[in-house]
């Protein structure tokens, strides 16, 4: 399997083989009877640290948000966070498969499925938070507009309640592309499994898939459908998220800027984390051939723009509280620059604004073990931005003798440490059940490329 020699992006067959290759590579990974040790270790450890996440939560619940560490001038803390930055880290999914899909997008097909899957998985954690911070999560259908005896209506002009609809429209819709793109893969496991439960299983979810002129043309008005519907939703969940700062009057937050900066900065966070999985996945499951070095130069081209954007945010946030002449706004960046949380500001500015200029070279680019560490950096400095907007804005208020200082206890920081748990071991599920490459997709793109390769 030899990557292609006119675009680089995506793999072609080589001399002698057969399209059976990309089924048997992919399918392998699942299809084999025994798992290996490495993914035994990596979910052991990714469970273990979702304990972590459940024992946080029985605590929580027992005892009350007074085991955080919030206050009455620092009232949201690590939960709005968390919140926004597993939020953030959804967005490059819906991307991948939304919108490079209706810009027929070739180099998608390769990372489209486990970015999908990254997807619901992150999202899946984000939507913990709002409904824990409430303090009463008991009674979190109290959002919902139904009829009750109460004659209780949700409050439509609150931003927080905006956050119920677009991130339920969002996981229905991202859950909906990612699962009937599955289908034609259920299809080749259910004829290619030897087990007669392993068969059944995946028959059941490849809804009598066969392969017939009348379901392909179906999917792909399904596919098309499902895409255009999520692509504005990249762009809205974010921004309505961003809302629940912006419509507030607080320095820091009360900003017209913040829907494209918090949509940027989730694409951002999210192509992180798509590069944080896939060389890991591709460097262990040996998928050189279809995650091509193109692949993740892509990727990284991606967050070098994005990563731009937000850096110019950044600046702005500075030019806006100078030039507003509000001495509270101009307190604020000052007090984020040189105040107790200074390091941090500081450390955010290093990670998403200078370490990702590295980006410009294209060796840098191509090279995984770099393109991993900046990754990394940049989700830690994703998560930071995050804590600086909500922690900074709040902590030192309109009089002195309110502020404070806020800093996580035990309980915030083992409840985010555990969602990390729970997202890598949904992670190791999907990696061992279901294909992390669209195998139908990728060997439609070899015989279009093959063919292509050919002609010229």
């Amino acid at each position: 399997m030899a990557a292609s020699t006119d675009s680089a992006e995506v793999p072609v067959l080589g001399p002698g083989q057969t399209y059976a290759t990309v089924t048997d590579r992919i399918s392998g990974v699942i299809l084999t009877k025994e798992t290996p040790r490495g993914w035994w270790i990596g979910f052991g450890i990714a469970f273990m640290v979702m304990m972590l996440m459940l024992f946080s939560l029985t605590v929580l619940f027992a005892k009350g948000v007074g085991v955080w560490g919030l206050d009455n001038t620092v009232a949201w803390g690590f939960a709005i966070v968390n919140f926004v930055w597993w939020v953030g880290i959804g967005h490059a999914g819906t991307l991948i498969s939304a919108i490079l899909l209706l810009f027929r997008q070739e180099w998608r097909n390769s990372i489209n499925r486990f970015a999908e899957a990254m997807t619901i998985f992150a999202v899946a954690n984000a939507g913990l938070f709002p409904i824990i911070h409430t303090g009463r999560p008991w009674l979190a259908y109290w959002l919902l507009p139904y009829p009750s005896m109460f004659q209780l209506w949700p409050q439509f002009r609150s931003p927080l309640l905006w956050d119920v609809f677009a991130i339920s429209t969002y996981v229905t819709i991202s859950l909906l592309f990612w699962y009937v793109g599955l289908i034609p893969d259920f299809a080749t496991l259910r004829d290619m499994a030897d087990n007669k439960v392993v068969r059944r299983i995946y028959g059941v979810f490849a809804l009598g898939w066969r392969g017939a002129a009348r379901h392909w043309a179906q999917y792909s008005r399904a596919s098309l459908l499902l895409a255009a519907l999520a692509t504005p939703l990249v762009v809205s969940v974010h921004s309505v998220v961003s809302f629940d700062f912006a419509v507030s009057s607080v320095p820091g937050w009360h900003t017209t800027f913040l829907p494209p900066y918090f949509v940027s900065g989730a694409i951002f966070s999210g192509f992180a984390m798509v590069l944080t999985l896939a060389i890991p996945i591709r460097k262990y499951f040996h998928m050189e051939d279809f995650i091509t070095d193109r692949h993740l130069e892509n990727m990284a081209k991606v967050m070098l723009a994005t990563g731009l954007i937000v850096f110019y945010a950044y600046i702005m946030e500075v030019f806006f509280a100078w030039y507003s002449g509000n001495q509270y706004e101009q307190f604020m960046i000052y007090n984020r620059m040189t105040g107790p949380y200074a390091p941090y500001y500081w450390s955010l500015i290093l990670a998403n604004g200078v370490i990702p200029q590295l980006l410009w070279f294209k060796r840098v680019r191509r090279t995984p073990w770099i393109l991993f560490i900046i990754a990394i950096i940049v989700n830690i400095g994703m998560w930071l931005e995050r804590f600086i907007i909500v922690v900074t804005s709040l902590h030192r208020e309109y009089l002195p003798s309110t502020w404070t200082y806020y800093a996580g206890t035990f309980w915030d920081w083992s409840l985010y440490i555990g969602t990390l748990g729970f997202f890598f071991a949904l992670i190791f599920l999907f990696l061992r059940v279901l294909p992390m490459i669209n195998m139908f997709e990728m060997k439609e793109l070899v015989h279009h490329l093959s063919h292509r390769g050919k002609e010229h």
